[in-house]
């Protein structure tokens, strides 16, 4: 059992490494300690003190001035914390009705919950769900995750039909935005046009609306292409 501190870390040094698509020392990729601190807020010294703490573990590899990279225990710890994040949000969407920019800090204090044999249940109950609200990939119980067949909307060409499937941009003023377009996952979009000018585009939503979204909304929305 690892504290709530501890499994943050291993998240935030997954997620890190994740971007890179490389999360092994063997990978190459690593993780700074200006990195991790960027993203928790917090001094460099108190990063530090943590990972060397991390690396007492054998959560991950580290060394002073060259960075971070996960052990294969600290693989598989961060897959249970997101999987755990994951299923919760579709659990607060779901069942009870939460709005998808509402639910991450929520799932940031379940995610911590110890209990291996409620997490199994609560994937029954979701009937295994393979993708969160917002389109990202659900860890199994093996911390194997589905393949990501999704493409980026602004590369998406003229007269193609595809379907919202996820966002890589999670922040709440991002998914107000897009809420107040009238744009959720799921919904069904055509290209009629991409403007020469600034690469934004003419949609057709769900048959209805046409909607002008531009580029840097587009590449922030996953689809996948009927």
């Amino acid at each position: 059992m690892y504290t709530f501190t501890e499994e943050n870390y291993l998240k935030v040094i997954y997620k890190l490494a994740e971007e890179d698509g490389k999360l092994t020392e063997e990978d190459g990729t690593k993780a700074t300690t200006s990195a991790i601190a960027a993203i928790l807020k917090i001094p460099a010294s108190s990063v530090t003190d943590m990972l060397k703490k991390l690396s007492a573990k054998k959560l991950i590899n580290y060394e002073k001035h060259y960075g971070v990279t996960l052990t294969e225990q600290g693989i598989k710890v961060a897959m249970q914390v997101i999987r755990k994040h994951r299923l919760w949000e579709v659990f607060l969407v779901e069942r009870l009705d939460f709005k998808w920019d509402e639910i991450h800090d929520i799932a940031e204090q379940l995610e911590h919950i110890n209990s291996e044999e409620l997490i199994e249940r609560l994937d029954k109950h979701l009937n295994y769900p393979q993708y969160d609200p917002h389109g990202d990939p659900i860890p199994d119980s093996k911390g194997e995750l589905p393949k990501n067949k999704f493409k980026v909307l602004n590369q998406v060409a003229v007269n193609t039909v595809c379907i919202i499937s996820g966002v890589t941009d999670h922040s709440e003023k991002f998914l107000k935005y897009l809420t107040k377009l009238g744009i959720t996952i799921g919904d069904e979009l055509l290209i009629l046009e991409i403007a020469e000018y600034d690469n934004s585009l003419q949609v057709v939503i769900n048959d209805n609306a046409q909607l002008y979204i531009s580029d840097e909304v587009g590449k922030n929305i996953l689809v996948k292409v009927k």
